[in-house]
């Protein structure tokens, strides 16, 4: 199983609420991963492409699988930061 997804990755809790709230509400994901995000993915809207299992941290891992397609997450914590994600693809 492979899955597809960008992330909005911020440190703070309280902004990474805001934002999936934003996300959420309809306003366009991949400019709020440009506006925001920390990680290098934010040039790319926070497309990160597509990853298979034991890819990325268990904790992101997770969040992506409960996921449906098109949905973003509330915030998830990982040792990096906070991560606002939206699956944008699966495949078997």
């Amino acid at each position: 199983m492979q899955f597809r997804a960008s992330h909005i990755l911020v440190k703070d809790k309280a902004l990474a609420m805001k934002i999936a709230q934003e996300a959420k509400e309809g306003s366009n994901f991949a400019t709020l991963a440009r506006k925001y995000s920390t990680c290098p993915s934010k040039s790319k809207g926070g497309d990160l492409g597509w990853f298979g299992p034991g890819q990325m941290v268990p904790a992101f891992e997770n969040a992506v699988k409960k996921l449906s397609y098109n949905k973003i997450s509330d915030p998830v914590k990982t040792q990096f930061g906070f991560h606002i994600i939206k699956k944008t693809g699966i495949k078997e």
